[in-house]
This record gives structure tokens, C-alpha cells and sequence, in this order.
């Protein structure tokens, strides 16, 4: 028996859209995007800045290291996403041209193989089959009604190798200036003091959004996100403190 469904046409219309949009977004990508390319930003940067600051690097060496840091690390986050979303597009679309090529030469078994699928998510044999034969026959909608059934790919939404790289370029160059930002004003124990705190600070936010994308505590997130960043730094900058003792 199904359990009573309460009515509030507008509450569900909504929270459906939201839901849809943020389903939409993990499939592409974006949220797991933006979490690792600030997170990655901010975490190069700080590191890089603690172990040279624990080396007793000066100032304008740490500033020098860390925009080329930036630099280098946001190109490197660039190339890296647009090689992984142009080759998952290029996979992608082979498989649903290999569809498109089934559905031309048997069509039975693609409808018999939807038929299986729509039983396997609990419709009744007749139910499913009579479902499969009210299908759209237009190429486009069929194939996207079996790509997305079948191998669960939406054709119309298969990412941009583009898009994907100039986010990524922004966030990591966004993360990495954070702790950067003080050294272009100032410099030692007061640009290391900022640096940490705005780095703390950033952080607790990454935590706090990716805990409230899910059912998880946001303190809990944030601050786990935040003791990540910590124990990072804290083992770089002991590494640069002995390695500027052995140099020095």
C-alpha cells in the first residue's frame, strides 16, 4: 500500500525544481569542480607559503613563488579538465553513436532491452511493454529516452570542455590568492598571521557549502574541511622549518 502523500502543489513544485537543479549539477560536474578547484587552490598556496616561510624565505621570495604557484597550478587545473571532460565527451558520445547505429539496424532489441530496464525498476512485464511500444519514434527523443534508460547518459547534457577549463582556471587562481593576498602588502609574521587566518577562514566556507549540499552537519563539514587544511600546513611548514635548518 502507498503511504499518503501530503498535498502542497507549489511546496513540491519547488523543492522538485531544486532538487532537479542540483541533481543537474553534481551529474555535470560543477559542484565537485568548484570544491576542488578552490580547495586545491587554497591548499597549494598556503602549503607552499608556510614551507618557505618555515625555511625563513624572505618576503619578496614568497610572493614570487606563490603567484608563480597560482599561475602555474590554475593552467595546470585548466588542462587537466579540459583533457577529462573532452575525453569523457568524446566516450560518451562513440557509446550513443553505437546506439544510434543498434536503433537503425534492430530496433526490437533496443525496445526488448527498455522493456527489461522498466522491469528491473519494478513495472509489471505488460505494464513495461506496453509502455516501450508508446515510445516517441522520432530519432531524437527515442534515442535520448534509451540513451538515458539504458547507459544513464543525457545526450543534451554532456558538459563543455571549455566551460569546465575556465572554471576551473578561475576557482584555483581564486583559492590560491587567498593566502597570497597579505604578502602584496605586507610581509613577515603579520603576512603569515593573515595568510593563515584568511586561508582558516575560506576553508570553514568550502566546508560549510559542501555539507550543505548533503544531509551532513555544516559545523561538522566545516570543520573537518578546516582540519584538513590545518594538518596540511602544519606538516609543510615543519618539512620547510627543517629544511631551512639544514641549509642553514
Amino acid at each position: 500500500m502507498r503511504p499518503a502523500i501530503a498535498a502542497h502543489p507549489e511546496d513540491a513544485s519547488a523543492v522538485a525544481a531544486e532538487l532537479k537543479a542540483r541533481v543537474g549539477q553534481v551529474a555535470r560536474g560543477a559542484a565537485r569542480a568548484a570544491v576542488l578547484g578552490v580547495s586545491d587552490g587554497l591548499v597549494t598556496n598556503l602549503c607552499l607559503i608556510l614551507g618557505l616561510t618555515g625555511a625563513n624565505a624572505t618576503a619578496s621570495a614568497v610572493e614570487l613563488a606563490a603567484l608563480a604557484s597560482l599561475l602555474a597550478g590554475a593552467f595546470s587545473m585548466a588542462a587537466g579538465e579540459w583533457i577529462s571532460v573532452r575525453s569523457q565527451v568524446e566516450l560518451f558520445e562513440s557509446l550513443i553513436g553505437g546506439l544510434r547505429r543498434l536503433i537503425e539496424r534492430n530496433p526490437r532489441a533496443i525496445l526488448d532491452e527498455l522493456t527489461a530496464s522498466l522491469e528491473q525498476a519494478g513495472f509489471g512485464r505488460a505494464t513495461a511493454q506496453v509502455a516501450t511500444t508508446e515510445l516517441p519514434l522520432d530519432e531524437p527523443r527515442f534515442l535520448r529516452f534509451c540513451s538515458m534508460n539504458l547507459f544513464g547518459i543525457d545526450p543534451d547534457s554532456l558538459g563543455s570542455p571549455l566551460a569546465a577549463a575556465t572554471s576551473s582556471f578561475g576557482l584555483f587562481a581564486v583559492g590560491a590568492f587567498v593566502p597570497l593576498a597579505p604578502w602584496l602588502f605586507t610581509g613577515g609574521a603579520e603576512a603569515v598571521v593573515l595568510s593563515i587566518c584568511l586561508a582558516g577562514a575560506a576553508s570553514l566556507m568550502v566546508g560549510w557549502y559542501v555539507a550543505r549540499s548533503t544531509t551532513r552537519s555544516v559545523s561538522f563539514g566545516a570543520a573537518r574541511q578546516l582540519a584538513i587544511v590545518a594538518a596540511a600546513s602544519a606538516v609543510t611548514y615543519g618539512i620547510g622549518h627543517l629544511f631551512g635548518a639544514v641549509v642553514g
